[in-house]
């Protein structure tokens, strides 16, 4: 067996459209994911126990859940219950794209809560200490100092972190989701031939995550660019004894 050109072209437009599903899926699921991971993150650090304790369990309990276990569940498990079909929830958990949505954010809300309080904590006490000698009220030394300085500090986790899950998407194909991993298996069945759908949407994956990589490298680069770079000494000395010969 080997790779067929011929039908890498032919399935191609097939897999670009479960390609475009997969980047939904991410798009929606890492929006959500830092909208509930800031609150899950603060309450995380909260000294008051009412709130600590339960965004504790939160993590713990959905860091420790296989995303796999998740899908079946909301996908197979919640509609077994009556009264969900009378709330809002049905709307969502009667399609498969909504189930994937629920269960790849409940899993990653859980991480990203994880690497949002890393970074907050990796602010500076310092600064936070100044701004309350100089009397400005904590919203805005959270808003203006703290959380911009913690997205600085973060964005290299959040760059794995985001890379890990676009490729974990692909789990979304057992709960009939046409994503790519599940068009590169329907190629699969129609000809028989698993090597060309796999390789071809190995490589759409593959492109994928470089993009995101070098998206998250110009991203770093820019909110770092007040920072000076190292000098290189080696070079700097060259340059002297080069002046003073």
């Amino acid at each position: 067996m080997q790779f067929d050109l011929s039908l890498a072209i032919d399935s191609f437009p097939g897999l670009l459209g479960g390609l475009w599903t997969t980047l939904a899926i991410s798009v929606v699921v890492l929006l959500l994911g830092i909208v509930f991971s800031i609150p899950m993150a603060l309450a995380r650090m909260s000294r008051h126990r009412i709130l600590a304790w339960p965004a504790l369990v939160f993590v713990i309990f959905f860091r420790g859940t296989p995303v796999l276990v998740l899908l079946y569940v909301v996908y197979f498990g919640v509609p077994q219950f009556d009264w969900v079909h009378d709330t809002f929830l049905w709307t969502l958990i009667s399609h498969p794209f909504g189930c994937a949505v629920i269960g790849l954010t409940l899993n990653h809300v859980a991480y990203m809560t994880d690497v949002v309080r890393g970074s907050l904590n990796a602010v500076p006490t310092g600064l936070g200490e100044a701004a309350d000698a100089l009397g400005i009220p904590q919203r805005k030394v959270f808003f203006w100092i703290r959380l911009p300085l913690a997205l600085r500090y973060g964005v290299k986790a959040y760059q794995n972190e985001v890379v890990g899950f676009i490729k974990g998407t692909a789990v979304v194909s057992v709960i009939t989701v046409n994503d790519l991993t599940a068009m590169a298996n329907k190629v699969f069945q129609e000809t028989y031939d698993p090597l060309t759908p796999m390789l071809t949407a190995a490589a759409m994956y593959w492109i994928v995550v470089n993009l995101v990589r070098l998206g998250f490298a110009a991203l770093d680069r820019w909110l770092n660019r007040h920072l000076a770079p190292m000098p290189d000494t080696q070079s700097a000395t060259a340059q002297t004894k080069e002046a003073l010969a």
